[in-house]
């Protein structure tokens, strides 16, 4: 099902995310499962896995998340293979650890596809793989990671708890989670800050001073990848974001609008993030018309096939926010007309998924 679902891909057509194909997913995670308990391959054969990795860091945004989800788990599949057999030790950590990073980036597509049980599900994955390397940075980047479920489609609180969870596995080396996890604890903050919580807003702060302080101590290794590493573009991304959810609209936006200069046009998901966060910073600046216009501007300068559900769930955020501030003002019908023109409703997540045109 993979295969013919990237061969449509290859050919053009869209793809709607159904009950089927998302079941031959989760099947195929099973298998992981099942098999991680349980491999013999050269070490010639692990570099070119682990190059082949590291590679789906660099295609991550500029891949639009159906195409790079069926390329991850068909490599997925053949690691998955590999690990029928028990292996030496020293080659079965460098297979767990492939295991753990591949389950871990098919969580973050998840994420953005909109399906957050099936992320849990991937991310719990990874964390077994990962368990199995005795690398403590690795589960802690597992853990970082997956906090980002909660902070877009759950409970703050828990973003929160997991960034701490990740911080006490990173301990006090300085590494990839251990600058993410405060940064991602300080947006946690900020968005319980936004729902009242008092004491959330100084340690916000403190938590990106720590963040900024292990980031500056990263090698150009783990600041030149979106996904295995943290880059300088995030970092900045994370500072804007918390500034914007604390009130300081002025000062996020002027971070967001240095963060837009440091991404690359092909970092789709994250750059159109920053660029709704900005529409945000309009709306509490007291200027509803120009946050919706950003907003929807953000959105349709995507290609159809990488408006995926995360940034299209973010936009209906804002377009929520208006709404409750400042009531059904004219300019809100057209935003949502504009974001939901050209979609349907997906069978199993109820976000959007591809257009009407573009199905098969």
């Amino acid at each position: 099902m993979l295969r013919r679902t990237l061969l449509q891909l290859l050919a053009g057509a869209g793809v709607a995310l159904d009950g089927q194909f998302l079941g031959a997913v989760d099947n195929l995670r099973r298998k992981m499962d099942d098999t991680l308990v349980s491999a013999t391959v050269s070490p010639t054969m692990l570099d070119q896995w682990e190059e082949t990795t590291y590679g789906y860091g660099q295609q991550y945004q500029a891949t639009p998340s159906l195409r790079m989800l069926c390329d991850v788990l068909l490599d997925f599949s053949e690691v998955r293979r590999m690990c029928d057999k028990r292996q030496p030790v020293e080659l079965q950590e460098r297979l767990c650890r492939i295991a753990a990073q591949l389950s871990g980036l098919s969580g973050l597509i998840m994420i953005n596809l909109g399906d957050h049980r099936l992320a849990r599900s991937f991310f719990r994955t990874a964390r077994t793989a990962a368990d199995e390397t005795g690398d403590r940075g690795l589960r802690a980047w597992v853990t970082v990671r997956e906090s980002l479920v909660p902070m877009y489609y759950g409970d703050p609180r828990e973003a929160l708890h997991l960034a701490r969870k990740a911080q006490d596995l990173a301990g006090r080396s300085p590494g990839v989670a251990a600058a993410m996890a405060p940064a991602v604890e300080a947006r946690a903050l900020g968005m319980l800050a936004m729902r009242g919580r008092g004491d959330a807003a100084p340690s916000a702060r403190r938590a990106l001073v720590r963040g900024r302080a292990v980031f500056d101590q990263l090698s150009k290794a783990d600041t030149g990848d979106l996904v295995f590493g943290f880059t300088d573009r995030q970092m900045a991304f994370y500072e804007g974001d918390t500034f914007t959810s604390l009130g300081d609209h002025q000062h996020g936006d002027e971070v967001l609008s240095h963060a837009l200069t440091l991404y690359s046009p092909t970092d789709r998901v994250d750059l159109t993030l920053v660029r709704l966060d900005r529409a945000s910073c309009k709306l509490h600046a007291g200027h509803p018309e120009a946050a919706l216009d950003a907003g929807r501007e953000a959105i349709l300068d995507l290609p159809p096939e990488h408006r995926s559900d995360i940034l299209v769930h973010r936009a209906r955020q804002i377009g929520a926010a208006v709404s409750a501030k400042h009531g059904e003002i004219p300019a809100l019908k057209d935003f949502y007309e504009a974001l939901a023109g050209p979609w349907v409703k997906s069978p199993t997540t109820g976000g959007p998924t591809v257009p009407p045109s573009e199905q098969v």
